[in-house]
């Protein structure tokens, strides 16, 4: 029998530090929408897969940024991969795929304007929208080939290189013709850095991180390209070439503390001239179509490959999932299955 419910994840405390099981999101069931609760120019989907993202501890803080913080008791913000139900909308059809940023709940109703189609390129999957062709692989893109102004000849070094983010990052740089060292925290995740074609590979877990990093980059380093912060920053910064180009992505060290402490050699951007600069994708949303463009040629040649890691359970498995995130779960991308595809075939936890 259909279930006449539909649940939702909901903000329930702000965290100060970490995110806390069963306190943080709060689970809430409301009645099911149906073809009624659709308008001209709607759209009900079901979701499938949900993106989680580290940016998404920054969306919980009360504070300035570039999107409003998520409010108590609103539903937490995310980007869905869903499929049509019932459409009164003209641009989708039910059974067609789509991204939408409607939240962490199983069913929603969406204006035209907030639902893209999910297209399949030649060697992808639906979940690519998602990843490689979605904001991760476009922050990959922009934040290499626009802010970090990659060249062939380049060295190349990339923190959080195992991540959604990270992996694409390192397979760019290659193609341009850089020499590329990625930063990750496993013996797996190095060994697959390896296999993206990367030239070396560090375990930041390893020790000796300092000495390693020094021996890593003998030829010092013409573009950072972040996703971490903290000490390996601070590393890459004692490395640095004279006009170096910094690429700020992220700061997932220091995402989970309530006072995050930032670089010790920060008068090196001064002896080296520096260019260290921050950037958001959505900045270059204009751009988004030709980027996906080449991305997905990339990915039909095998120019670009990808991992997925895909924790089952619905959305009772998402707080924990986002929690784990911070601790390394993931190669690649991570995604919480809402409700399986028949057509993925990714691995799943």
């Amino acid at each position: 029998m259909a279930s006449e419910t539909y649940q939702s994840v909901v903000l329930a405390k702000r965290p100060t530090e970490s995110i806390v099981a069963g306190e943080t999101f709060e689970l809430k069931t409301q009645p099911k929408l149906t073809e009624a609760d659709v308008k001209d120019g709607e759209i009900l989907v079901e979701a499938l897969y949900l993106s989680l993202d580290p940016a998404m501890r920054g969306w919980l803080r009360d504070a300035r940024s570039y999107v409003p913080p998520v409010q108590i008791g609103e539903v937490m913000r995310g980007a869905v991969l869903v499929r049509v139900l019932s459409s009164k909308s003209p641009k989708f059809s039910p059974g067609d795929y789509g991204i939408t940023s409607c939240g962490w709940r199983e069913l929603a109703v969406v204006a035209e304007k907030d639902l893209q189609k999910a297209e399949v390129p030649s060697n992808g999957k639906s979940t690519d929208a998602l990843g490689v062709l979605g904001m991760t692989g476009l922050t990959a893109y922009f934040g290499l080939l626009d802010v970090g102004q990659v060249k062939a000849g380049d060295v190349v070094v990339v923190s959080g290189a195992a991540g959604a983010t990270g992996s694409v990052v390192c397979q760019i740089a290659k193609l341009k013709g850089a020499k590329v060292i990625g930063i990750a925290g496993s013996a797996d995740k190095v060994a697959w850095l390896k296999e993206l074609g990367c030239d070396d590979a560090l375990n930041y877990k390893d020790g000796d991180l300092p000495k390693k990093f020094k021996e890593a980059t003998k030829d010092f380093i013409d573009v950072f390209y972040d996703n971490v912060g903290g000490e390996i920053l601070d590393l890459a910064l004692s490395r640095a070439k004279p006009h170096a180009r910094f690429v700020i992505c992220g700061g997932i060290s220091q995402y989970e503390t309530e006072k995050p402490q930032g670089p010790k050699n920060y008068l090196n951007i001064i002896a080296m001239r520096i260019r260290m600069q921050g950037f958001i994708v959505f900045d270059y949303a204009a751009q988004y179509s030709d980027a996906r463009k080449e991305l997905a040629q990339w990915l039909a040649e095998g120019k670009i490959q990808r991992k997925e890691t895909i924790v089952p359970g619905g959305l009772k498995a998402a707080e924990q999932a986002l929690i784990d995130l911070f601790k390394g779960i993931n190669t690649g991308k991570l995604l919480v299955e809402i409700k399986a595809d028949k057509g993925q075939d990714s691995s799943k936890l």
